[in-house]
């Protein structure tokens, strides 16, 4: 089991990514406006079950790398935190661009729920983002690591899962404004992507200080 300190960390690391506004939540933000609340929440369940293929496929892929070697398990978590590091530098040396919800033409809850999930499950970056991501707080003195992973995956879902529903729910007084907003999209860019370079140095430190 992670311990209580690494287990704070992860969730203030993890709310740093899930409150910056990505495609997952301009889709659930384009159902919630066009379709209303009860869309825009369905689509974050639909996303939420997405999410949980990948959290699967990590706690196996990364406990596989575990038992078969601790060097190349800790290559992975170095690749991992400079990833992060790179979409940091990528993000803020990207050109800015207006950010707008797609088109969300009407379609059945059922269809919205299962449409959600299959963006999410077939997203390679969400997968090579978990690879990245988790490793970093997966210490293998603290228990089985795949139970560790699905700790940390679970409760990654949980608070994207509260985030998204939450701009679901607030998308139709607040996203009017933001839509095509261009100074908040060059302010955006710059917070994302010094997001990301903290969370790249910062995992890379804790990956390797902790016990």
């Amino acid at each position: 089991m992670p311990d209580l300190h690494t287990l704070l960390l992860f969730c203030a690391a993890a709310l740093a990514l899930i409150l910056i506004p990505g495609p997952a939540v301009l889709y659930i933000v384009a159902r919630s406006l066009h379709q209303g609340r009860q869309a825009g929440i369905v689509s974050a369940l639909g996303v939420l079950t997405g999410g949980l293929l990948h959290v699967g496929a990590a706690a196996v892929g990364i406990s596989a790398l575990v038992l078969s070697s601790a060097l190349l398990f800790s290559a992975v978590k170095l690749l991992g935190a400079a990833y992060l590091i790179y979409l940091g530098v990528r993000t803020l040396l990207a050109k800015p661009q207006d950010v707008e919800a797609p088109l969300a033409e009407p379609r059945r809850l059922s269809q919205i729920y299962w449409q959600g999930a299959l963006v999410n499950a077939l997203n390679p970056k969400t997968a090579l983002f978990f690879f990245a991501f988790l490793p970093q707080f997966v210490h293998p003195g603290h228990g089985p690591v795949a139970l560790q992973t699905l700790i940390f995956g679970f409760t990654f879902l949980l608070l994207a899962c509260v985030s998204d529903s939450s701009y679901a729910l607030l998308a139709g007084s607040l996203s009017r404004r933001l839509q095509g907003n261009t100074v908040l999209a060059r302010r955006q860019k710059y917070l994302t992507g010094g997001v990301y370079l903290a969370l790249g140095v910062g995992t890379l430190a804790v990956g390797h200080s902790a016990p």
